[in-house]
C-alpha cells in the first residue's frame, strides 16, 4: 500500500472521529450559539436593548424574536452593512459580483430580514426563501433564497446559497464529511457532504421531484422553482452564489444540472460568483466542469481574498487530490484583484506564507482603523470583528474569511 493511500485513509478517520464529536456536541454547541447571538442583538442593537431595559424594570422580561426583521445573525455583526453601493451601477463590470456578496451575506440571516432587506432597501423582487432537509441530520440545515434584479435586461434572478453557521455542527459536520462520491454520468469524483447538503440521498440516489408533503431537497426545490419562472419570462436568465460552504454549493449545483442532463437550465444560467470558497472535487470532475461552462457560456468567478484559509481547503495533494477550477481573482489585503490559475499558497498550512500570513494579519487590524477614514463610514468595521482580528495575530487566516473583506474587495479592487 503506497504512502498516499494509508495518508488518506488517516485523514477519512480523523475526520470521521470529528463528526463523531461534532455530533455530540450538537446540543451545547448550538445553545452556546443561540445564546451569543441573542446577547448581540440584545446588547447591539439600540431599539431591542431599550425594549430589554423597559421589560425588566417590569418585571416582564421578554427576548427579541429570532424570526423579527431585527435580529441579525452572528455573520450579521461581524459586518452590519445592508445597503448596496449607490457609486456601482448596473452596467459595471462590478454590479453583478457587488450585489453576489451582498447576497451571499444576506443568505445568513432569518426569512423577515431577507424579505425586508430585497424588497425595501435592495428595491428588488424577492422569490422565496427556503431550508432544506438533510438526512444524515434528519433536520433542516441548507438554506437558500431567491431574488430578481428587475433592472438588469433580460432580467437576472439570483440564488444565494448560505455558508456554514459558526455555531452549527451539522454546517461543520457537511464541511468536513469529505470522502469522494462517484457521480454516476459525471466523469470525476465530488466532495461528499456538500452533495448530500444538495439533496443526494444516503442510498446516493437522488430525491424525486418535490411534491406537497414531502420533505424539501436542495437541488430539486430550486430547479423546479427556476424553471415555473422561465415558463412565463422567457428571456429571464439567472446566477448563483454564496460564501464558503454556500459558495461550494453554488458551483455544484450545476453540476448536478448537467447530471440530470437540465439543458434548458444551464442554457439560462448566466454566471456563478463564489467567495471563500472550497475545493469540491478532483481533476477530472474539474475538465468536466470546464467542458460544461465553455459549452453552455457559463462565467464562474471564484473569490478568494489574501489568506482565507478556506479556499486552501481540503487539500490540493497526493493523499486528497482536490482541485480547484474557474476563473479566481485573488484578492491581497491592501485590494489589489489579480486574475491567477490559483491562489498563492494553494494549501493553507504551506511552508512560504507563515510569516505573510502574520504579517498581513497584524495589517488587517491596523487597517480596520484606517478604512473608514480613506473611504467613508461604509467600511468602518464592527467591534466585534476587530475583535476577531485580534484573534487573526494567533490563528492567521480564519478573519480573512469573513464576508468583510469580500465586499470591500469587490467594491474597491479593479477586475
Amino acid at each position: 500500500m503506497n504512502r498516499a493511500i494509508i495518508e488518506s485513509r488517516v485523514i477519512m478517520y480523523i475526520f470521521k472521529l470529528a463528526q463523531m464529536f461534532l455530533q455530540y456536541y450538537e446540543k451545547p454547541l448550538s445553545m452556546i450559539g443561540s445564546g451569543f447571538e441573542m446577547c448581540l442583538n440584545i446588547l447591539g442593537n439600540k431599539s431591542n436593548f431599550s425594549t430589554f431595559l423597559n421589560n425588566l424594570f417590569r418585571g416582564k422580561v421578554v427576548v427579541p424574536s429570532k424570526h423579527s426583521a431585527s435580529f441579525v445573525s452572528i455573520i450579521g455583526y461581524l459586518d452590519n452593512r445592508v445597503d448596496l453601493d449607490k457609486n456601482i451601477k448596473l452596467g459595471s463590470n462590478k454590479y453583478f459580483a457587488t450585489l453576489s456578496a451582498m447576497a451571499s451575506k444576506l443568505a445568513y440571516e432569518n426569512d423577515e430580514l431577507i424579505k425586508v432587506t430585497v424588497e425595501n432597501t435592495w428595491k428588488m423582487e424577492l422569490l422565496g426563501s427556503y431550508s432544506f432537509w438533510d438526512e444524515r441530520c434528519q433536520k433542516d440545515t441548507t438554506q437558500a433564497f431567491m431574488f430578481r434584479d428587475r433592472n438588469a435586461d433580460p432580467d437576472i434572478i439570483f440564488v444565494a446559497f448560505r455558508g456554514t453557521e459558526p455555531f452549527n455542527a451539522c454546517d461543520w459536520s457537511i464541511d468536513i464529511d469529505i470522502p469522494w462520491y462517484d457521480l454516476q454520468g459525471i466523469n470525476g469524483r465530488v466532495h461528499g457532504g456538500f452533495m448530500k447538503a444538495l439533496g443526494l440521498k444516503l442510498d446516493g440516489t437522488w430525491p424525486k421531484s418535490t411534491t406537497t408533503g414531502e420533505q424539501q431537497h436542495a437541488y430539486n426545490t430550486i430547479a423546479e422553482e427556476l424553471k415555473g419562472h422561465f415558463k412565463t419570462n422567457h428571456r429571464t436568465k439567472f446566477m448563483v452564489t454564496g460564501h464558503s460552504l454556500g459558495g461550494a454549493l453554488a458551483v455544484l449545483f450545476p453540476a448536478v444540472l448537467a447530471l440530470h442532463n437540465e439543458i434548458k437550465l444551464l442554457e439560462r444560467l448566466e454566471a456563478i460568483y463564489t467567495f471563500g470558497q472550497p475545493r469540491v472535487g478532483d481533476e477530472r470532475f474539474r475538465e468536466f466542469m470546464k467542458e460544461q461552462f465553455e459549452h453552455y457560456g457559463v462565467r464562474y468567478y471564484r473569490f478568494v481574498y489574501s489568506h482565507d484559509i478556506v479556499p486552501r481547503l481540503p487539500y490540493d495533494d497526493s493523499a486528497l487530490m482536490f482541485k480547484h477550477f474557474g476563473t479566481c481573482i485573488y484578492v491581497s489585503s491592501i485590494y489589489e484583484a489579480t486574475v491567477v490559475e490559483e491562489e498563492s499558497f494553494k494549501n493553507y498550512f504551506d511552508c512560504g506564507s507563515i510569516v505573510s500570513k502574520r504579517v498581513d494579519a497584524l495589517w488587517e487590524l491596523v487597517r480596520s482603523f484606517l478604512l473608514p477614514r480613506m473611504f467613508g463610514p461604509d467600511y468602518r468595521e464592527t467591534l466585534l470583528l476587530q475583535m476577531f482580528r485580534i484573534v487573526g495575530l494567533l490563528f492567521p487566516g480564519l478573519p480573512a474569511h469573513v464576508l468583510q473583506d469580500y465586499i470591500n474587495a469587490t467594491r474597491l479592487a479593479t477586475y
